[in-house]
């Protein structure tokens, strides 16, 4: 998922897609503990996608903090 595509996002899609990417990356640590994987990069891929969204959550936080402030 690209930076832009997680911007245009919702809050509460940000969350949905949050869950999903964490209930995925258990998936992946699981098959790849039991020898299952096939794509052991796209571990690293759902890893990025998570930073993203959590990245992108923080700074909506701290712009509302901000506009909270000022006014």
């Amino acid at each position: 998922m690209k930076p832009a595509e997680i911007r245009e996002l919702s809050d509460e899609q940000l969350v949905e897609k949050l869950k999903e990417g964490r209930a995925e990356l258990f998936n992946l640590r699981f098959q790849m503990a039991t020898s299952q994987l096939d794509n052991t990069a796209r571990v690293k891929t759902v890893k990025k996608d998570i930073a993203r969204i959590l990245t992108e959550q923080r700074a909506r936080e701290i712009a509302a903090e901000k506009s909270a402030a000022t006014e």
